[in-house]
């Protein structure tokens, strides 16, 4: 739709409700369980006040999903309303030519104020992306703002509105907090001067059920926690923004992670707690305070389409998500009894596709790459809690096979989510659950045929190592080939200068022994 038609369908639409055109605040943190909320079901009481009160206010999702489990690809399929392997932002490299338009650009063409903070890079195909009229990054001070200082959060979305009004259009604000990503509070104990408002302690943190009990786990768990309550201190301040300029009653706010904690087992991963997100969604005057949707699946795919639709503008041909907004209204809507996620391929450019299926109850993952040698690259081996498992696991068979999973995984998985959230019981082989296994590698062929997912054959012909490898020869060969000519995005995967060193050498053993299983 030509910018004209955009200007003139949005104001014919607003005031066919008689309203003046709702702002836009979307709300990201980076690297949080959606399980470390407290409204989603946090066993550690006290790390997110201030998103529970927004929750209160709001209508949450118990059942969403984001499509990937890494930043760049997560972030890129909410604001393209694309799967990675169609919006082309498959790993951390930039797309100049991507071919569509992202929210930013209807919104802007509508007439919208757009800005952004932090995530730059990571949430349009390439970056600096036309469609931002301003990028908030710098401080009243004129130096580049704190990310990990929750205050910035509040002086960046202040700015925002000041300049929307200014400019005398209604705003689109996409405030993306830092925090829990690494490097934790705390971390390495060095020193930091943004003290989140709580500091948990380690004899207090609740241990996820896909790691293990170990002191050295607990203290990074404890930062990783605390890390959590600065997330949400930086939230409840761009609501702080918000409510002191009196906009809260005209502005739709949008809460989400982009993808699990940035430990092993999670991030860069498609399980359960991989990609369930803590959305919360409040719609002035039309969702209800409190609610909660425990019916529909919903995942990030749809959120584009779902905010064109607010805001009174058409959802554009082409789209593989579709809008939610009916949800919002209360409605029920058909055909949300499960998603699809994808992975490809770390921030460091290796190559290891994923495919899933999520229902309410069972979770089914397809691991090409994997064949017993194969060894998988990702940020999360910069971790205590992965250097644990190493240490241990010679003197633990437990933790062995664990980490035997961890790095080479099994080509395909089975999991009854309902009773095993934590994903420890492998069920592709039982025959119990055969019925199960079949409707959702079905379900899953289905999406591949309608999305045009380039793994449609090798899932076709999973069956057979051959048909694997001959796949995996081919992307890791394109991979390669881009990590050698691309131009990179920045990398803040990263959790540090040692744990990056670190993640190079896991990489490079990865890459060899790749080589060698051949």
């Amino acid at each position: 739709m030509h910018r004209f038609a955009l200007v003139v369908f949005f104001c014919l639409s607003t005031a066919a409700i008689g309203a003046e055109p709702p702002n836009l605040l979307v709300l990201t943190v980076d690297d949080m369980s959606c399980d470390s909320v407290g409204v989603f079901g946090c066993k550690l009481a006290g790390t997110t006040p201030n998103i529970d009160r927004l929750a209160a206010s709001a209508l949450r999702f118990n059942y969403a999903h984001v499509q990937v489990g890494n930043c760049m690809p997560s972030r890129n399929v909410m604001f393209s309303g694309r799967y990675p392997h169609n919006n082309h932002v498959e790993g951390f490299y930039m797309v100049r030519e991507p071919g569509y338009q992202v929210l930013a650009d209807y919104l802007k063409q509508a007439g919208y104020y757009t800005a952004v903070r932090h995530k730059v890079s990571h949430s349009t195909p390439y970056s600096r992306y036309p469609a931002w009229d301003a990028i908030l990054d710098i401080s009243p001070t004129g130096k580049p703002g704190d990310v990990k200082r929750p205050e910035s959060y509040y002086e960046s979305t202040q700015q925002g509105i000041a300049a929307a009004r200014k400019a005398g259009k209604p705003f689109y604000l996409n405030i993306n907090v830092a925090d829990p990503h690494k490097p934790f509070y705390n971390e390495g104990k060095r020193p930091d001067p943004n003290q989140p408002s709580r500091v948990f302690t380690a004899d207090e943190v609740p241990i996820p059920g896909f790691l293990f009990d170990d002191p050295e786990v607990r203290e990074e768990l404890a930062q990783y926690y605390s890390s959590v309550r600065r997330a949400d201190d930086g939230i409840g301040q761009a609501l702080r923004a918000l409510d002191e300029a009196g906009l809260a009653d005209r502005t739709v706010v949008v809460f989400l992670s982009d993808h699990g904690m940035p430990l092993p087992f999670a991030k860069t991963q498609l399980y359960y707690h991989s990609t369930r997100t803590p959305l919360v969604v409040r719609w002035p005057g039309v969702t209800k305070a409190g609610a909660v949707d425990d019916a529909h699946l919903v995942s990030a795919v749809d959120l584009m389409p779902t905010l064109l639709e607010v805001v009174g503008l058409d959802v554009p041909a082409g789209l593989d998500g579709r809008s939610f907004a009916p949800l919002l209204r209360g409605e029920k809507q058909d055909g949300r009894d499960m998603i699809v996620t994808e992975y490809n391929e770390n921030a460091g450019g290796f190559r290891h596709p994923m495919r899933a299926v999520v229902t309410h109850d069972f979770g089914y993952i397809f691991n090409p790459w994997s064949n017993g040698e194969r060894v998988m690259a990702t940020a999360t081996k910069g971790t205590i809690t992965y250097r644990r498992m190493r240490a241990l696991a010679p003197s633990n068979p437990e933790i062995a096979a664990r980490l035997d999973l961890f790095e080479h995984r099994v080509p395909e998985e089975l999991y009854n989510y309902a009773a095993d959230p934590d994903a420890r019981t492998n069920l592709v082989r039982s025959e119990r659950h055969r019925a199960e296994y079949d409707r959702l590698t079905t379900a899953l062929e289905a999406w591949m045929v309608k999305t045009a997912d380039p793994m449609l054959e090798v899932f076709r012909g999973r069956a057979d190592p051959q048909v694997r490898e001959a796949y995996m020869a081919k992307v890791e060969a394109e991979a390669a080939a881009r990590r050698g000519g691309r131009q990179k995005v920045s990398d803040d995967e990263s959790p540090s200068a040692k744990p990056k060193k670190q993640k190079k050498k896991a990489n490079r053993k990865a890459v060899g022994k790749a080589t060698a299983s051949r």
